[in-house]
């Protein structure tokens, strides 16, 4: 057992290091942070979806958002279009569940928001589906991978790619990106100006 728990620590790290490493990835980072601060700036949200352990995520970060990150401050426009049951159940039964998030961006969604998704593989149908649906509302979009060539790769105004092929350690550094984006959010709306 210790030889694994030293095996996933040290395999974790190993990402952690890439990412600390990927200039382009952070300035992409930077990048997401100062579109999602002009869209909230301008009365707009953040849509957050994701399936199983990346609707996790979705949840997490939108909680982030409304409640509070790094320290007190208003709450921010965040949904995770995961978590209302009877929206779900509708859409999946009458649309299927390809159309989960679409439909939901479609009723919600404005122009000048932000669809922030969650796909480690990058090829979720119903992830696909929405960012579609954004693109042609005039809503950006944020994609949080792994290091396979996904098909929301072409879809989404900026992709953020964990390098990684490994499932948890993905979703490790999506963690990672999504409280860095956090607090990039809070500190340039909030924090102490210069």
């Amino acid at each position: 057992m210790k030889n694994y728990i030293t095996e996933q620590f040290e395999k974790s790290l190993e990402v952690l290091n890439k990412l600390n490493g990927d200039k382009e990835l952070q300035k992409c980072l930077e990048e997401c942070g100062q579109r999602c601060v002009e869209a909230l700036l301008e009365g707009g949200k953040i849509l957050l979806a994701g399936n199983g352990g990346s609707a996790a995520d979705a949840q997490h970060i939108a909680g982030e958002l409304v409640s509070r990150f790094e320290f007190d401050r208003p709450g921010l426009a965040g949904i995770a279009l995961t978590t209302d049951t009877s929206i779900l159940t509708a859409v999946g039964n009458d649309y299927g569940y390809n159309d989960v998030f679409a439909r939901q961006v479609q009723a919600l969604g404005r122009k000048g928001d932000i669809l922030i998704v969650y796909s480690t593989s990058g090829n979720s149908v119903n992830i696909l589906s929405a960012l579609k649906v954004a693109r042609s509302m005039g809503v950006a979009s944020i994609g949080l991978t792994g290091s396979g060539n996904g098909k929301m790769n072409e879809i989404c105004d900026f992709v953020l790619a964990v390098p990684s092929t490994s499932t948890p350690r993905i979703q490790e550094g999506h963690a990672l990106l999504g409280h860095t984006l956090c607090g990039l959010i809070e500190n340039a709306i909030f924090g102490p100006k210069a």
